[in-house]
């Protein structure tokens, strides 16, 4: 009953007010970001409502915004070691001395409404392919009032780095999907929920008793309190009986806070979170850091957006 009580208590949290209808106007975002992103807010009614977030990747979780077609965004992900705890401290500078993983990716436009996304960890070696696609745009009226993104990812781990038990070469392969659905209430505040399903052919980590397909529900939301500024708070909740009942090692859900800087043509996000792996594929399988026991990290994530049409012009070099 403590995972039900769990989703229980962050779906009274978040959805009432993805699908309440706001009485304010969302209002209009001009950055050069929001221009690179496709993220021009409406003020006519009918208009779709495009700047729910200034990027495409939170802390933990990817957003319901889309890459525009022709466009290449270019992504870093960084995560330092413990802070505190057995594995942090002076010797380790603070866990700057070490990475728990680093992640480059990339998302290219196909359309305005549907990604093809690229990525490689650190964690485990995981190679990422996946496709992402916007299915619904919130409108100004509310007619539509919530936007709705597809995700879905193929990850496959080449080399045998925690086990050697890869008998079967497609026990290297993981599969995840996702639906995000997201509302902006005002030009401050936006929010989300994003179920998700995770496959992994092979259990991970490789343990007796573990499982191989995981549920779960991310909540995340964003607070602009500057111009170019804004605060951003990331969580998940795997549901799992045998995450609940192990003894060793003991799993923690994944979370998140941090601070969303836009620079220009760039979105920088500086945070803590207590997942040490950047893919959903690794960090709903397997976090196992406690933010009690001083088992967080310092990370950051900087994203880029290029126009690669040749037609367009006024592009960033």
């Amino acid at each position: 009953m403590k995972i039900y009580k769990k989703a229980v208590f962050l779906a009274a949290l978040v959805l009432p007010g993805l699908m309440g209808y706001a009485q304010t106007k969302v209002a209009r975002d001009t950055t050069t970001t929001d221009s690179l992103l496709n993220s021009l807010s409406a003020d006519d009614k009918g208009d779709p409502v495009l700047a729910t977030f200034k990027s495409t990747r939170l802390i933990l979780t990817e957003t319901t915004e889309t890459i525009r077609k022709n466009n290449l965004n270019f992504l870093v992900i960084h995560r330092f070691g413990d802070i505190a705890g057995t594995d942090g401290g002076g010797k380790t500078l603070w866990g700057l001395d070490n990475s728990s993983d680093i992640y480059i990716g990339f998302e290219y436009g196909l359309t305005n409404n549907l990604d093809i996304d690229f990525g490689r960890s650190k964690y485990e070696q995981l190679l990422e392919l996946g496709l992402k696609y916007a299915l619904l745009r919130q409108t100004s009226d509310d007619k539509i009032p919530f936007a709705l993104t597809i995700v879905g990812k193929t990850g496959l781990k080449p080399y045998s780095v925690s086990t050697n038990v890869y008998d079967d070469y497609t026990n290297r392969l993981n599969y995840f999907m996702q639906a995000i659905f997201a509302r902006k209430f005002s030009s401050r505040l936006s929010l989300q929920v994003a179920p998700s399903f995770l496959r992994n052919n092979l259990p991970f980590p490789y343990i007796a008793g573990n499982e191989k397909n995981i549920f779960s529900l991310s909540a995340a939301g964003r607070l602009k309190i500057t111009k170019r500024m804004g605060i951003v708070v990331d969580y998940a909740h795997p549901f799992s009986s045998f995450r609940d009942k192990s003894n060793s090692p003991k799993f923690y859900d994944p979370s998140g806070v941090g601070i969303e800087v836009e620079t220009g043509g760039h979105v920088f996000t500086l945070n803590l979170t207590n997942a040490q792996a950047i893919s959903p594929i690794n960090y709903l399988a397997d976090t196992q850091s406690k933010w009690t026991k001083g088992q967080y990290r310092i990370g950051f994530t900087i994203t880029r957006v290029f126009d690669v049409n040749r037609k367009h012009k006024g592009t960033y070099k």
